[in-house]
């Protein structure tokens, strides 16, 4: 069971990374370029961040999470799963509905200026949301993580006055 959650924990982790590192770098990087420039690298980047390394992530952040949380049914921490689980789902849910057709609106669109226009503040303000739903997730499944290391070490008999030693 542990090493579940730990495996959901850490591909949300990087997930949200992802997100957090185009709201705070590469989306205000790209805001400085012109239109063609723009519209080019987020063509590009849109072709290849479909690769297994990402979607491994990507996924595996939704199923692990899913697996941890049917694994910890009956935990005093099952909710900080769950609810980890529930801000992912909101944030794949988003990615799927809003910034994936986004992304295939940019790429179909021929004129580059009304293609970045269409795309820019929309798509930008969409990561924020699943940056911030998936910050929440990771964020509730190290608070997971933190009690089944104490539900552990009680049910073992190791005190936390004993570790501290």
């Amino acid at each position: 069971m542990g090493w579940v959650l730990g495996a959901a924990t850490v591909s949300m982790g990087l997930i949200a990374g992802v997100f957090y590192i185009f709201a705070c770098a590469v989306m205000p990087a790209l805001a400085r370029s012109d239109d063609r420039v723009f519209v080019e690298v987020m063509r590009n980047i849109n072709d290849v961040i479909q690769n297994p390394v990402f979607f491994l992530s990507f996924m595996g952040a939704l199923l692990l999470t899913a697996v941890a949380a049917w694994q910890v049914r009956g935990t005093p921490y099952r909710g900080w799963v769950w609810a980890g689980l529930a801000a992912y789902a909101l944030a794949f849910v988003v990615t799927v509905a809003f910034n994936i057709p986004l992304n295939n609106d940019l790429a179909d669109t021929a004129d580059v200026a009304v293609a970045r226009d269409h795309f820019e503040s929309a798509w930008v303000g969409w990561n924020v949301v699943r940056a911030v739903l998936s910050t929440v997730g990771v964020g509730c499944l190290v608070r997971a993580v933190v009690l089944y290391g104490a539900h552990q070490r009680r049910s073992v008999g190791i005190s936390p006055s004993r570790l501290a030693s």
